[in-house]
């Protein structure tokens, strides 16, 4: 008897050692960097995690024994680990090697979730912080544009510069920050991009029709400028400082940047200054009327949980800015300046002295740009699916005073306000398939103010579109596309224009003042029905062939031939006309 009892103790004792659980654990870096997604996975089960965005990983109730883990993730060298796990659990940390080439950059623009650019159909061009420091410049989209062939810039002035992507620009290229639209009243020359070059760490640019996934304004392509996100030790607080002088106008900028993390929160702040006289070229010297004088202010706060993350940001922008007007004296060549309203003659102007071309100030001709921005987006994590949430408000002032016998009167004032909506689900992988549904699109009102010259409306714009892609790797073979249907309704009432009998100049009116009509009502609707195809060949590790083709969205090409039109009003405005 006894000795069975002995026997059924042995036997209880070794299932209990044999049915024993460990829990694995463990940190993976790059660089002594956390690296979060990734995918960290047992040979031969299928028991498999993912890092969190501090790099932690956790794996639950595996069997004692001898295994083999596989860490793998996008922009990383996959790495084979042999380890034996026994007691109750154990903690296995990895050290992988980043991807040096360009083809395996994981982008967002163009492709709804993170993605492999040498995947991607889409023509995407990465540029990083470093490729950017390295061209010098006074602008953001300067830098993008030396960085990246096939984007080029019209430029009127030193911090003025719009992108065009293969000869389209305007309202049919669309910028990003942060994945937010950019609206301002980028119709025209003048009309630069409220951004802080300083604070932006990296920009994705799509160098082709992107309408499928942005609408009728991506025609030509989209710039993504994505800014600075921490990703250090828990608890440290990090800064930067960057000083910047140029020589050719003088410009001085400076930018401080910090940032905080504590626990599951990521917090940054940033502050720039830049200030700049007159450039100068090898025909004219120092031009006059290109002086400026720019402020940023930049914070956020961002929290990553198990159910997916969640980031809040505010940016303002500021900047003073002299209009150019280019008028010289016939005999000595040298510029003149403007002081007159009425009776005006360019051959009498006085001309500008030395002291003025060298001057920091801000003469009484100028633009007044500000831009308000605050957004959230955020990210809810289902399994294998998540759900991509941006809802953002901005607003555009934009102000150029023009008349020399008024300094203080603006000749352009309009106000831009603008809600944008983002809705995109990510659904689970089907049979290889990932795919993505989405809704997204705007509501915007612009209204002038006490102004004297109105090249556009007091209208009210709704734009709506949905969109279905989808994608699937097949062996070397990468394809994608997609469908969208857009709608957009513009509509404005009777717009008349008088004049201010103690000024002279013109101001807005009622109907039954007896003003003109400059702008009769509309209100129109714009469908339209877009589409993608591309694949991706990859013949080698270095090597491979990209073909797509799309289809834009012709009912809005009326609306995009109407803010050319309202283009080629605003630049008589721009340089102190006043008879539109």
């Amino acid at each position: 008897m006894k000795s069975l009892l002995l026997y059924c103790f042995c036997f209880l004792l070794s299932l209990n050692v044999f049915a024993q659980k460990v829990m694995l654990k463990g940190l993976v870096t790059s660089q002594n960097e956390p690296v979060e997604n990734i995918t960290i996975k047992i040979l031969g089960s299928a028991g498999s995690t993912k890092s969190n965005v501090s790099g932690n990983y956790q794996l639950k109730d595996i069997p004692s024994g001898n295994y083999d883990l596989i860490f793998s993730g996008i922009g990383y060298q996959s790495k084979r680990i042999k380890v034996l796990l026994k007691g109750d659990s154990a903690q296995v940390n990895a050290e992988l090697l980043s991807l040096t080439s360009d083809l395996s950059d994981v982008v967002i623009t163009g492709v709804n979730r993170a993605t492999q650019l040498r995947k991607s159909p889409v023509p995407i061009a990465v540029l990083s912080k470093k490729s950017m420091d390295q061209n010098v410049n006074t602008n953001l989209i300067e830098a993008i544009v030396k960085g990246i062939p096939g984007i080029t810039a019209v430029t009127t002035g030193p911090n003025v510069s719009k992108p065009f992507i293969r000869g389209l620009g305007y309202n049919r290229v669309l910028t990003l920050y942060d994945g937010l639209r950019q609206e301002g009243q980028q119709w025209g020359d003048e009309h630069g991009i409220e951004v802080d070059e300083y604070g932006i760490t990296r920009a994705e640019v799509v160098k082709g029709p992107a309408s499928l996934t942005y609408g009728s304004d991506a025609l030509a392509g989209v710039i993504n400028m994505i800014p600075y996100s921490p990703n250090f030790e828990n608890g440290k607080l990090k800064g930067d400082f960057t000083a910047n002088y140029q020589s050719n106008n003088g410009m001085v900028g400076s930018s401080l940047g910090l940032a905080y993390i504590k626990n599951d929160w990521k917090y940054t702040f940033r502050a720039t200054g830049k200030t700049a006289h007159s450039y100068e070229n090898k025909i004219d010297g120092l031009v006059y009327g290109t002086a400026f004088r720019e402020y940023n202010l930049s914070a956020s706060a961002r929290v990553d949980k198990a159910w997916g993350f969640s980031k809040t940001a505010i940016t303002y922008y500021d900047n003073l800015m002299e209009i150019p007007d280019g008028s010289r004296d016939s005999l000595s060549r040298k510029f003149t300046r403007q002081v007159l309203d009425d009776g005006d003659d360019i051959k009498h102007r006085p001309i500008v002295a030395d002291v003025d071309l060298n001057s920091y100030s801000i003469n009484p001709l100028h633009q007044h740009i500000q831009h308000y921005r605050f957004y959230n987006t955020s990210q809810l994590k289902f399994g294998t699916s998540d759900l991509n949430l941006l809802i953002g408000g901005q607003q555009s002032v934009r102000r150029e005073y023009n008349h020399p016998t008024l300094p203080s009167q603006a000749g352009l004032y309009v106000v831009l306000n603008t809600f944008n909506y983002d809705l995109k689900y990510n659904l689970p992988d089907f049979a290889g398939i990932e795919s993505t549904i989405g809704v997204n699109g705007m509501y915007q009102g612009n209204r002038s103010k006490a102004a004297t010259d109105f090249p556009i409306p007091d209208y009210d714009l709704f734009d709506v579109g949905a969109f279905y892609f989808a994608k699937k790797s097949m062996g070397k073979v990468d394809i994608s596309g997609g469908i969208r249907i857009d709608r957009r309704n513009t509509n404005w009432s009777d717009f008349y224009v008088g004049t201010n009998a103690q000024t002279g100049f013109g101001k807005q009116v009622s109907a039954t003042d007896g003003g003109k009509l400059q702008f009769p009502a509309l209100n129109k609707n714009y469908y339209g029905l877009s589409g993608s195809l591309g694949l991706t060949y990859n013949i080698s590790e270095k090597l491979l062939i990209k073909a797509n083709i799309a289809r834009g969205i012709p009912g809005t090409e009326h609306y995009r031939n109407w803010f050319q039109r309202i283009r080629s009003r605003c630049t008589y405005c721009v340089f102190g006309q006043q008879n539109l």
